[in-house]
């Protein structure tokens, strides 16, 4: 079965049940990776916590050679250079696993193998990917990426870092910031300008002449994470360390952006782990913690919290493998393209996944540590860290206001050159939607409403973006506020389209009774999504037009949306928290 429709497509017609990968699917062999990424996570990592928040990097090393010794390390790497070439659901189903509440060795894991080492994986030569690929793969390497400075953070472009070609070495200088890592990697991935001005990256290994790496960073979360400076004074890299070589200088920028791309998707599917996380150890505590002679999980206020905290969780994981369905069936279909230009397909995506997996992780540790109460403010428990470690997220791999712009402008440029006929589908809505009648297309079956719904938003959006491009034109880029609303409409018509899109592929597959949760979690998650859309479409209005024009706009805006009845929220928030307490886990 393939997956494969073309990047950001969502938005301009709709995606059938069976066209989707859900994680009812896993193979018994993903599973199997699956189970010893968890068992050593458990096992091994979250009882050395402590030692890994002090900051005791001989215990994380160890871990991590352990981690290597079990092939978690190698999953993207191919199996000719030591790795084990997995597709890439099963790397993400790996990447879940690792990231399950210890986000400091999680950080350490996932930089190594995601940025740090695709790089070299996707754009090293035959010489470079011999030389390092098996040592990174088993953990006998540890890499870092570096393309972050004093002055160049969201805006990449802008590096200062030079690297000038003398003889058989480049030599480099300048400095990065906020290195993960850098104070035990072995191998760097260093981006700097050629002769300060052509964009490249290099291989820069830790014992270079030149090169220095300073003090640690104190950070407010992922303490026991590295994060340092580095410093490059006439470092001397050997010619044979350009990345990719001599055809990739002034194309650096290329690589750095593409690996972002990875990285997006990749923290998306830690904010999956680590949601999960939360959810199990808030609802054990629930269950044990006595107030007024009864648990307090048994307290309608702490259940909505527990529904809340699984929905949210169940949505994400739910986009976030929808997303990897996609990059494996994309890396098929798309074989005539490199494989970094085939992940580039949906850099929509990719973005979405960042921004919505690291703000649903925020709301349910806020969550978690409400349950704990008290307790819940202290070092002494899980959800103090949690809730430290999982701010960082929002600002990693480009912030999300970064990746907010990158959603709307990359739809612009793919609807400029063909590739998405975005223009077409908003004229279309244009034609029809005065004489819509949303109620008029609500046909009777299984989740029917929210099935309306996702059509509804669709048709939304297309609206909101056709008016606001009509009125900016090539200015809409510089109206931030407009943009911001337009990308969050778009993220939420992806996860809305996600969870059902799973919910009603699960029926489909085993009958109606076996989806009696996921219906429950999708319901739930669109009695305060859909409304959203209309608030989101609102302030975009707001903004761009006035007076009668802006009347009728909104009127249509209402004729979309209100229509829509929630269930009974009160009954779903009891279904849903009564099976998690039940399992004291996420069980879905």
């Amino acid at each position: 079965m393939s997956y494969f429709k073309k990047g950001s497509y969502f938005l301009v017609e709709g995606t059938q049940p069976s066209e989707v990968f859900i994680p009812e699917e896993f193979t018994e062999e993903q599973r199997m990776f699956a189970k010893t990424a968890e068992d050593f996570v458990r096992k091994e990592v979250l009882p050395k916590s402590d030692e890994i928040e002090n900051k005791n990097y001989d215990v994380q090393i160890a871990l991590f050679k352990q981690a290597g010794e079990l092939g978690l390390l190698g999953a993207e790497v191919p199996e000719e250079y030591g790795g084990l070439g997995l597709d890439k659901i099963s790397a993400m189903l790996i990447s879940e696993k690792i990231c399950f509440g210890q986000g400091s060795f999680a950080t350490t894991i996932m930089a190594h193998t995601g940025i740090g080492t695709l790089p070299i994986v996707y754009f090293g030569t035959e010489q470079q990917k011999e030389k390092y690929l098996p040592k990174l793969a088993t953990g006998e390497m540890i890499s870092a990426y570096a393309l972050t400075e004093t002055n160049a953070g969201s805006d990449a472009m802008n590096i200062k870092t030079k690297a000038t070609l003398e003889g058989d070495y480049w030599v480099l200088n300048g400095s990065k910031q906020f290195i993960t890592n850098a104070g035990f990697a072995d191998v760097f991935i260093v981006y700097a300008k050629v002769d300060g001005e052509h964009h490249a990256a290099f291989i820069v290994e830790r014992d270079t002449e030149g090169f220095s790496v300073g003090p640690e960073e104190h950070k407010m979360g992922i303490r026991g994470s590295s994060t340092c400076p580095l410093y490059f004074d006439n470092a001397k890299v050997p010619k044979e360390n350009l990345l990719g070589g001599e055809d990739w200088i002034g194309k650096g920028h290329l690589i750095a952006f593409n690996i972002l791309n990875i990285g997006r998707y990749k923290l998306g599917m830690a904010c999956v782990g680590n949601s999960k996380y939360a959810l199990e150890e808030a609802t054990r505590y629930a269950n044990q913690r006595q107030q007024f002679g009864r648990p307090i999980s048994s307290f309608d206020m702490v259940k909505e919290k527990i529904a809340r905290m699984a929905t949210r969780a169940w949505v994400l994981e739910s986009a976030a493998y929808r997303t990897a369905g996609l990059l494996d069936a994309g890396l098929t279909e798309l074989s005539d393209r490199s494989p970094i230009e085939a992940i580039g397909e949906y850099a929509v995506e990719c973005s979405i996944l960042k921004i919505f997996g690291s703000e649903i992780l925020d709301t349910i540790v806020d969550d978690m540590v409400q349950i704990y109460g008290g307790y819940g403010y202290t070092e002494e428990y899980p959800a103090a860290r949690a809730y430290r470690d999982s701010r960082i997220n929002r600002i990693f791999e480009g912030t999300n206001e970064i990746n907010r712009l990158v959603i709307v402008g990359m739809l612009g440029r793919k609807a400029m050159k063909g590739e998405l006929p975005l223009v077409q589908a908003a004229t279309q809505v244009g034609k029809e939607i005065m004489t819509l009648m949303p109620m008029s297309l609500l046909k009777p079956g299984f989740l029917a409403e929210e099935k309306l719904a996702v059509e509804m938003a669709r048709k939304l959006i297309l609206m909101v973006a056709g008016i606001a491009t009509q009125k900016f034109k090539d200015k809409l880029r510089h109206e931030q506020i407009v943009v911001e609303n337009l990308a969050d409409m778009v993220i939420e018509l992806y996860a809305m389209e996600s969870a059902l899109l799973r919910a009603q592929k699960i029926a489909e597959e085993q009958g109606e009774e076996k989806a009696k949760y996921q219906a429950a979690m999708t319901r739930y998650y669109f009695a305060e999504a859909f409304p959203r859309m209309a608030l989101y479409a609102t302030k975009a209005l707001c903004a761009t037009e006035t007076g009668d024009t802006l009347r009728a706009q909104l009127s249509i805006v209402r004729k979309l949306t209100r229509w829509y009845v929630p269930a009974n929220i009160v009954e779903l928030i009891r279904t849903i928290a009564g099976k998690v307490c039940e399992e004291e886990k996420y069980c879905f």
